[in-house]
């Protein structure tokens, strides 16, 4: 490549001495922002076109200009464009190697045109591009939950609460509380896009430019909504980079926290799980381990995620308007969210195919730990007409007596049926049944005591009587007929 006596920075006509080394070092951001360069080239292409346009410059310059655009184009492409750090960014090695293939005409490209809506410009038509191919990453992802959850709607399993046993689920209920996370991590994306939408080109430093420029031109042609409102405001304004950057934030929470629980699930106490070989790793010293890695690795780029959204937040807290150098650092760290939540997704669709769910275990611990308690007390509710704190203290009892004897609740014997029926009635465990009316009971005020008499036990061992309210009969029942009354309480699918 030739040598061209414009290729020295823009400002070397007003700073006579070439900048430091190590400032060079530091102020380059070539090797983040090199990934603009298809963004760059077409924000320029439509700028100049723009500008032949609005009469501003001739149809031959525009031409010459946009030819070569697109050689420098194909040159990066085909990777034959060389990248000199001195020229600071993308943006200025594009401009310096126009002026090595057009001459003094490539001069024309930065009319009524700064860096800082230049920049803008490229830095939103890439987040708005990668912010849809997030988007299709999250789709791709909550198709394969969908088809988890499809081959495992009768796969019972415990709901846990605190890690414990709560009540019991479907794994297909469970999985499907993530497509919900991720639909809502959708939901997020696409309203971030709204604000990606208005076109900054035309705002130049900070206050606009005396050149007769259009806009509403530029906007058409970038696929934008409408240009920006205010100048000073668009050039200082990151909004859409904290927008992007918390929302991946947040979708790398769920990511995360599905990983945390499938680590969980994976380990030899639970085993609820089993990872493919496809998906582990070995020990260096331990020959019977397989690692969960690629959990762990999802689990531990979370922090990148709330590391760079911190970072921005901090870099803006206090900065007066408009632009500063501070705000170059924006693009590294949204760069740096985009790639480490795209692998993220497609590392979570890899595990998500390579998986076992292991049935049997997820049916025994969920018939161990009393998960069925709640519906007893719901049934309680509804068929006894108690109160739900009385049927829940009820229900708690009976559970007492499985846990002291060792049992599932539809585990106990016929007796231990009834010893739990008594436990629901308020009767001593061990009482025999005989029959009293209200009459007989003088524990019962006066105007309480009727003529239909009301079943009752006694209990000898205390000398207590309790009363029986739910069942009204002028007979004595079988000892075996109250006995199968009792434990028809005891269904299956209920206890």
């Amino acid at each position: 490549m030739s040598k061209n006596k414009n290729n020295k920075p823009v400002w070397s006509s007003r700073i006579s001495k070439d900048t430091s080394y190590i400032f060079q070092k530091v102020g380059s951001s070539l090797r983040i922002d090199r990934r603009l360069f298809k963004e760059d080239l077409k924000g320029s292409i439509v700028h100049v076109e723009m500008l032949y346009k609005q009469k501003i410059i001739s149809l031959s310059i525009k031409n010459k200009i946009v030819w070569g655009l697109n050689r420098i184009f194909n040159e990066i492409n085909r990777k034959k464009f060389f990248f000199n750090e001195k020229n600071e960014d993308i943006h200025m090695s594009i401009e310096k190697r126009l002026f090595e293939i057009i001459g003094e005409d490539a001069g024309y490209i930065h009319t009524a045109r700064s860096r800082n809506d230049q920049v803008l410009t490229d830095f939103k038509l890439w987040l708005r591009d990668s912010t849809k191919e997030i988007i299709k990453e999250l789709n791709l992802t909550m198709q394969i939950i969908v088809k988890n959850a499809e081959k495992n709607i009768n796969t019972i399993m415990p709901g846990f609460t605190h890690l414990k046993n709560a009540q019991p689920i479907s794994f297909a209920h469970y999985i499907l509380a993530y497509m919900e996370m991720f639909g809502r991590d959708k939901k997020r994306f696409k309203n971030n896009l709204e604000n990606l939408m208005e076109n900054p080109l035309g705002v130049a430093a900070l206050s606009g430019t005396s050149f007769n420029i259009d806009r509403n031109y530029t906007t058409k042609k970038l696929k934008f909504n409408k240009p920006t409102n205010n100048s000073i405001d668009t050039i200082s304004d990151r909004d859409f980079a904290l927008d992007f950057l918390y929302s991946v934030s947040v979708c790398s929470i769920h990511i995360s926290r599905f990983s945390e629980e499938f680590i969980i699930w994976n380990s030899d106490a639970f085993k609820l799980i089993t990872l493919n070989d496809k998906i582990v790793t070995g020990s260096s010293i331990m020959p019977q381990k397989k690692n969960p890695d690629p959990l762990e690795f999802l689990r531990g780029k979370t922090g990148n995620a709330f590391g760079n959204l911190f970072s921005m937040l901090t870099i803006l807290k206090g900065l007066p308007l408009s632009y500063f150098k501070d705000l170059q650092d924006d693009k590294e760290l949204v760069f740096n969210s985009f790639d480490q939540l795209k692998y993220s997704l497609q590392i979570l669709r890899e595990i998500l195919k390579n998986f076992i769910v292991n049935k049997k275990r997820m049916l025994e611990l969920a018939e161990s730990g009393y998960i069925t308690s709640t519906d007893l007390a719901d049934y309680i509710v509804k068929e006894m007409n108690y109160p739900f704190r009385k049927a829940y203290q009820i229900t708690a009892k009976i559970v007492n007596l499985a846990e002291k004897k060792n049992k599932r609740l539809d585990e106990l014997t016929f007796e231990e049926k009834l010893q739990a029926c008594a436990v629901l009635f308020d009767i001593i465990e061990g009482s025999p049944i005989c029959l009293i009316t209200r009459r007989e009971d003088k524990r019962l005020p006066k105007n309480r005591r009727g003529k239909n008499p009301w079943l009752a036990y006694d209990v000898p061992k205390s000398g207590e009587m309790i009363q029986r309210s739910r069942i009204r009969t002028t007979t004595l029942p079988s000892k075996e007929i109250l006995l199968m009354e009792c434990s028809n309480m005891f269904y299956r699918g209920v206890v």
